[in-house]
């Protein structure tokens, strides 16, 4: 998130010059990085479940798989995101819109 930012910076600036807020600039970023975790998450579950069926089809092992473990690690899957987005949300809402604009 931390070089999607840096790459973005003259999007940020033009956001900004156009009216977006402090706010507007950081939930972009905290979104964008919630739901690239959630989608990771999404995907490792997937993941996840088929190789347990794997195993129980070519295995005499059993795998269970419950409604709160995919539960818990959607909302570790989110706190990663929102954790390691914020940094990066905060500080390209920081930005001033005349420097970002003038950026590279």
């Amino acid at each position: 998130m931390l070089v999607s930012v840096t790459e973005r910076t003259k999007e940020i600036g033009i956001r900004m010059a156009i009216g977006a807020n402090v706010q507007d600039i950081r939930l972009q970023f905290l979104l964008e990085s919630f739901l690239l975790s959630m989608i990771g998450g999404i995907i490792g579950i997937i993941i996840g479940i088929i190789g347990a069926e794997s195993i129980q089809l070519f295995t005499e092992m059993s795998a269970v798989i419950t409604l709160g473990s995919i539960v818990m690690s959607l909302c570790f899957s989110a706190l990663v995101g929102i954790g390691f987005g914020y940094y990066p949300a905060y500080k390209a809402s920081l930005l001033n819109p005349i420097d970002a604009l003038r950026y590279e």
